[in-house]
């Protein structure tokens, strides 16, 4: 039966629907994470509130997502990815309405967290969907449709945001997913046939990890934003227990033998100070446009647009040249291109001028982020078996977020940004010069990490790669990356073939042994 999970084609209706499904629920929370940043002066300026206030707005949404992700894909496994999937659009989208009608920074803060359990939800089942619904011929391209459609909501999120908030107005911003998941919810019920994963239905779902995990990042948040001390002891503390939980559980939400292999544990230390520049350069960057160089908000999204292009453009040719050539180069070169072009935005103050000031700067940052992006996310497949390479993606892909908030929470306080600093384009422009070069400095300690201790992943047999697509850290976050050719992790390998992988499709059960060289 061609519309069963496993069997669906993407010339039938229903993967052509599958699709829509997948890319319209995707979208909702990458659309989410693009368009808010360029909404904050005005949302400040409309409630009144201060930069502190601003922080949260962000970060309330990417605590919730980055600390419950995990244990999203793990309830989409056990009790169905469509129903997950869709429970989690129905989340996000009353989540979104409570942001749109949102009267204080407070009711918006609490709302924009609800958001965030809602994309925890669907945002790992939206390609879980996919892989477990097409036929093997059919699954590597339907997640490059996937990707490549998702890429192209990321590609017009900041114009959308902007003219909805020099329009209609910023609340739009948020009230704009309702739509989008009245659409959506139908057409999965209809058309999405649901999916499990036998091997996920025991045990027991560590509900306390979960708790502890985003206790102690909403501790430290809190403290970097509130420049309370005892707030992150606590959020330490905390941490503590939730890896001394992990490490005496029998089925974890963060099984630590994971970090067993080297290469795993260095490239997430890798993604940690990548995407940590990346969430502060992000989330200042769309301030510095509006409250500085005096942009409206669809001009400071319009000027943003050449990093996404690039990224769309060329993401697969640098997976292809990381897989050729190793990813130790591409993880050295990659940050070092970003910190070189976060330097050049120096130079863009009250009279600036966007081909001579701006462009360059944000083309060299599209460059390395081009050259670094899709290697990164291929070589933390390869670096662990391929029985653990969903656990692995979902790992980093958490990293990548909780990288993102913690930048967003702390570089302000770093860089001497008072509650008010918004407001004012000379002191906004000052501390903005000093975060900046924070943000290439982490870069550059992440291409010293990758320089030193990256090396090419060495495996037994390879397995054929999977297509890997990843929405990375939420402010500000690059486009899905498209992969390559692969199928689906729960199906076995037909037969070894010899060399390095990137990705996940052998035997889970038999063979592929991973080693750092």
């Amino acid at each position: 039966m061609d519309s069963a999970p496993g069997n669906i084609r993407i010339s039938s209706a229903t993967g052509r629907w599958v699709i829509l499904t997948t890319v319209l629920g995707s979208s909702m929370a990458l659309l989410d994470s693009t368009v808010v940043n360029v909404a904050l002066p005005h949302i400040g300026e409309d409630l009144n509130t201060d930069l502190a206030t601003l922080q949260w707005t962000v970060n309330a949404y990417m605590l919730t997502l980055a600390g419950l992700i995990l244990l999203g894909g793990a309830l989409g496994d056990r009790y169905g990815r469509r129903k997950i999937f869709i429970l989690g659009v129905i989340w996000f989208a009353l989540g979104s309405l409570l942001c749109g009608l949102a009267q204080d920074g407070l009711s918006l803060i609490i709302a924009r967290a609800l958001q965030g359990i809602g994309g925890a939800l669907l945002t790992p089942g939206s390609l879980a969907i996919i892989q477990a619904s097409f036929h093997p011929d059919d699954r590597a391209r339907a997640v490059g449709l996937w990707s490549g459609l998702g890429g192209v909501g990321a590609a017009i999120g900041p114009f959308v945001g902007g003219w909805l908030v020099d329009g209609p107005g910023w609340r739009w911003v948020f009230l704009i997913n309702v739509p989008l998941a009245a659409l959506c919810v139908p057409v999965a019920l209809r058309h999405v046939p649901e999916s499990r994963n036998p091997a996920g239905r025991t045990g027991r779902f560590d509900i306390l990890g979960a708790v502890l995990g985003a206790s102690a990042l909403t501790l430290v948040t809190y403290a970097l934003i509130a420049a309370h001390w005892w707030a992150g002891i606590a959020g330490v503390l905390v941490g503590v227990a939730f890896v001394l939980l992990e490490h005496r559980r029998t089925d974890p939400m963060l099984p630590l033998s994971v970090f067993r292999s080297r290469l795993f544990t260095v490239v997430n230390v890798v993604t940690l100070c990548v995407y940590a520049a990346f969430g502060g350069f992000f989330f200042l960057v769309a301030l510095q446009l509006q409250v500085v160089s005096g942009y409206s908000a669809l001009e400071a999204g319009l000027a943003l647009l050449p990093t996404t292009a690039l990224m769309l453009l060329f993401s697969a040719r640098s997976g292809e040249l990381g897989q050729r050539i190793g990813p130790r180069i591409p993880l050295t070169v990659g940050p070092l291109l970003c910190a070189a072009g976060m330097m050049l935005m120096l130079r863009v103050g009250q009279h600036t001028s966007y081909l001579l000031d701006v462009l360059p700067a944000l083309l060299v940052m599209g460059l390395g982020m081009v050259t670094l992006v899709a290697p990164l996310t291929a070589t933390v497949l390869a670096s662990v078996e391929t029985a653990r390479a969903g656990i692995a993606s979902g790992i980093n892909n958490a990293a990548a977020r909780a990288a993102g908030l913690l930048a967003v929470a702390a570089l302000p306080l770093l860089a001497g940004m008072g509650p008010e600093a918004y407001r004012s384009a000379t002191e906004f422009g000052d501390t903005f010069r000093r975060a900046m070069p924070m943000c290439a400095g982490i870069l550059v300690v992440g291409a010293i990490v990758a320089a030193v201790w990256v090396r090419r992943p060495a495996v037994d047999e390879e397995p054929a790669a999977q297509p890997e697509c990843r929405i990375n850290c939420g402010v500000g976050a690059p486009p899905l990356e498209p992969g390559r050719a692969g199928r689906h992790p729960e199906a076995p390998s037909k037969a070894p073939s010899a060399g390095p992988g990137v990705g996940p499709g052998a035997d889970p059960g038999g063979g592929s042994s991973v080693r750092d060289e």
